[in-house]
């Protein structure tokens, strides 16, 4: 598929565990859930059905911080970033604190007496690329202004990689940014994201409230998702609190706005976990629906960006 050679030839060559070398092979026809490592033996006590909090997420967020053990930069080496085309580069405060000052890219646009909706999308994998930004154009054809913000410790910037936690406090001070700039309207301000950005995605919808939020491939277990990269684990593997901070499922109860769950037709088989996080989010009343579209992980963006404007308009229509 063009999309795939396009990502092959943008992104950093890791994307959520995806080699290049497996991006051409979507891109050839070969299937990629074919092309992934097997689930290696974790370290660590894996729950047979993760738990359900009773606490609501954001509260939880409150009260918890996660513990670090190792700590340094993203595990995915990239370049400095500067500004793509049809991008405006800017710096927000990232984390809970302000204390990290982290690059986002915003699309172009006019602030008028009349308000523009806005998309604050979040990449996967753990650094930014220029193919990200690739994928934004029909947001911004489509009326939306675009924020894709980078993370703590990504691209040679500041900060500790924490594997989705602190990560989930720069994309809520990303969005903070965001809805406050001139000529946005707050009424229509929304949340997507891929892979990993998928999973924050999540993470942030169950913190505070978006009009509506569309992840893309998202991890919702990340005992799941560690044991798959042991690697990236940063923090206290015998806590199964940081396991459980940041893992959705485990917070069904707690989605703030209507959500939408895409994924593509030749992803790994995680459905089980997906259906867990819909039950228990529809159980405490929370709007939450899924659906498939044609392609692998990283196959299905563009067509699942597409899926989400549908969904947006839907929402406010």
């Amino acid at each position: 598929m063009a999309s795939d050679r396009i990502i092959a030839s943008k992104f950093p060559l890791r994307h959520e565990g995806v080699t290049r070398r497996t991006l051409l092979a979507g891109a050839a026809g070969l299937s990629v859930a074919a092309m992934l490592p097997t689930v290696a033996s974790a370290g660590f006590p894996v729950p047979e059905v993760p738990p359900l909090e009773k606490e609501d997420y954001g509260e939880a967020r409150k009260r918890f911080h996660t513990n670090l053990l190792r700590k340094g930069p993203s595990p995915e080496q990239s370049p400095p970033l500067g500004a793509p085309a049809g991008a405006k580069k800017v710096m927000y405060r990232g984390g809970p604190d302000g204390s990290i000052e982290l690059i986002a890219w915003i699309s172009h646009y006019e602030p008028s007496a009349k308000l523009k909706p806005a998309v604050l999308f979040l990449h996967g994998g753990n650094a930014t690329g220029d193919g990200h930004w690739e994928l934004m154009k029909a947001y911004w054809e489509a009326g939306y202004v675009v924020m894709l913000p980078s993370f703590r410790g990504e691209n040679g910037q500041a900060g500790n990689y924490s594997g989705f936690y602190d990560e989930t406090s720069d994309a809520l001070a990303a969005a903070a940014y965001l809805e406050e700039l001139p000529g946005i309207d707050k009424d229509r301000f929304f949340l997507a994201g891929h892979s990993n950005g998928g999973t924050l995605s999540l993470l942030a919808s169950m913190t505070r409230k978006f009009r509506a939020s569309a992840p893309i491939s998202a991890g919702v277990n990340s005992w799941r998702y560690f044991g798959r990269f042991e690697r990236e684990v940063r923090f206290d593997e015998s806590d199964q609190k940081e396991f459980i901070m940041r893992s959705s499922v485990c917070f069904g109860h707690s989605l703030k706005c209507p959500t939408l769950l895409l994924r593509g037709t030749e992803e790994r088989p995680f459905d089980a976990d997906h259906r867990l996080l819909m039950d228990r989010a529809k159980s405490a009343g929370a709007q939450i629906e899924a659906k498939l579209l044609p392609g692998n992980h990283n196959g299905v963006v563009p067509g699942a960006v597409v899926e989400s404007i549908r969904f947006f308009n839907q929402v406010t229509g």
